[in-house]
């Protein structure tokens, strides 16, 4: 039996299992709002936004609904949906699809751009997991994924690429009913105020590492009850938590990278006391050990 095969055989396995073991339970915040669901709440518990929606597991591919599916049922808790943030980008004839590269080559068994692939070329390839082992699974949509997340009652912050329109991905959410799951990345003042133009009752994900970027977003005309704040990757002067909690502003720091590392170097409770410290969700490409330590 040749690798491929190993492998294949492998995840068709660990998948019925884990259908099988992995609880479903639908947490008790997914009949909110996103305005309420990512808003700052100071008795609420810190959640975990599990970056591309795992990869880093053997036999899950990023970007994928068997991951997603497998990682929160490991990590939700009561009042503590899972967070998938995820990557949309665009096929050669205008298919929303997850996936972070603008290449097939280190996540799918293809090559190649994935603009200059047809969504049904596409489907011929294989995903990987990030160590290159192939998997029985395929690169989803974005539809797919959103109505995925709205049965599971799961969380999306959604990571728009350059070729796709934020006006696009607007209006999938529309069609599959997913305003009360979402938050739109966005990365500069320009495109948070785009969104909002576009979307005015969606939840924004904007980056807010200190004042004077809150105030640029706030000249823009985006309100505080609309605003997610990425504080960075990297901890932020201890004054910004409180500024932001005031206006109602939860916040979100990407431990992916850098701070992961330092976790596992010098002892997962670290990432309790970022929590403590003030942040509200962590980004992490190690969800498994955030919820371990969050749950001490």
């Amino acid at each position: 039996m040749n690798r491929f095969s190993k492998s294949l055989l492998y995840s068709l396995a660990l998948t019925g299992l884990l259908i099988n073991c992995s609880p479903k339970v639908t947490p008790a915040s997914s009949s909110l709002r996103a305005t309420e669901r990512f808003r700052y709440v100071a008795s609420r518990q810190p959640l975990i936004s599990v970056h591309r929606g795992g990869g880093d597991l053997r036999g899950f591919p990023e970007n994928c609904i068997e991951s997603f599916d497998y990682v929160t049922g490991q990590i939700e808790r009561p009042n503590a949906p899972a967070v998938i943030e995820c990557d949309i980008d665009l096929t050669k004839d205008s298919v929303l699809v997850m996936m972070h590269d603008a290449t097939l080559d280190r996540t799918t068994t293809g090559t190649g751009k994935l603009i200059e692939r047809t969504y049904a070329e596409v489907q011929q390839f294989k995903l990987e997991d990030n160590a290159g082992n192939p998997t029985a699974f395929r690169v989803p949509t974005l539809e797919e994924t959103l109505n995925w997340g709205r049965k599971r009652g799961a969380m999306f912050t959604l990571d728009v690429k350059r070729n796709v329109s934020f006006a696009n991905v607007i209006q999938q959410v529309r069609r599959t009913k997913t305003e009360n799951n979402v938050a739109i990345i966005t990365y500069t003042a320009k495109d948070a105020a785009l969104v909002h133009q576009l979307a005015p009752d969606l939840m924004v994900s904007v980056t807010i590492r200190n004042e004077a970027e809150y105030d640029r977003l706030h000249e823009l005309g985006i309100p505080d009850n609309r605003m997610f704040a990425f504080v960075g990757t990297r901890t932020p002067e201890s004054s910004l938590y409180p500024f932001l909690h005031a206006k109602g502003i939860a916040t979100i720091l990407g431990t992916l990278g850098n701070l992961d590392k330092q976790a596992a170097a010098k002892g997962d409770a670290l990432y309790k006391e970022w929590t403590t410290a003030g942040a509200d969700m962590l980004s992490t490409d190690r969800p498994l050990e955030v919820v371990r330590a969050l749950n001490q």
